[in-house]
């Protein structure tokens, strides 16, 4: 029987030592020694009692705001001024209380709008949008708004009214206003 034994050379031998050596050192760097520190405070994390996540707040339901004096003149417009006759205070203008009120008599005279015209003969009529949604027919002589106005004069893109409204002491003034065709952009 011959002895065959494991023939290796020096570059082997050394080759060999090397990774036993290094495996040796990744060993012993793998203990605890070094994240002792981690390890204690992961450790002392662990055994506190777990809390529980509070639920997210209840938010109320948004709930819209309707304008309801849409009728009334806007607070961010200025009031139109109105001019009072120089008769001692005394103006033979006061509105007929006995006349048959009219359906747009019942809106403020900013909520309405003139929408557009027509013309049938020689009568112009003019579209009045109430701001609730429906067009009404208006011509000369018919009466707009809560103060007594009476249409004066129709054209292809204005109306001109004449409004009677209390003057602060106790008669009443004349006050030109006019409804102008919104163009669209």
């Amino acid at each position: 029987m011959t002895n065959q034994g494991i023939i290796m050379d020096k570059n082997t031998v050394i080759k060999l030592l090397f990774i036993v050596s290094l495996s040796l050192v990744c060993m012993s760097c793998s203990g605890d020694r070094e994240h002792a520190d981690l390890n204690l405070f992961m450790k002392e994390v662990r055994s506190h009692p777990q809390g529980e996540i509070e639920p997210l707040p209840t938010f109320r339901m948004y709930e819209s705001f309707k304008y309801s004096v849409a009728a009334f003149r806007s607070p961010f417009e200025k009031p139109l001024a109105a001019t009072a006759d120089n008769t001692g205070g005394k103006t033979a203008v006061e509105p007929d209380e006995n006349r048959a009120k009219e359906y747009l008599e019942d809106f403020n005279i900013s909520a309405i709008s003139l929408v557009g015209t027509m013309k049938k003969g020689e009568v112009i009529w003019s579209l009045i949008n109430d701001g609730e949604g429906s067009v009404h027919r208006v011509t000369l002589g018919n009466y707009l708004g809560k103060n007594h106005g009476k249409i004066v004069a129709v054209s292809p893109s204005q109306i001109d009214l004449i409004e009677i409204v209390p003057d602060g002491k106790t008669g009443w003034v004349e006050r030109p206003r006019a409804l102008a065709l919104k163009e669209n952009d």
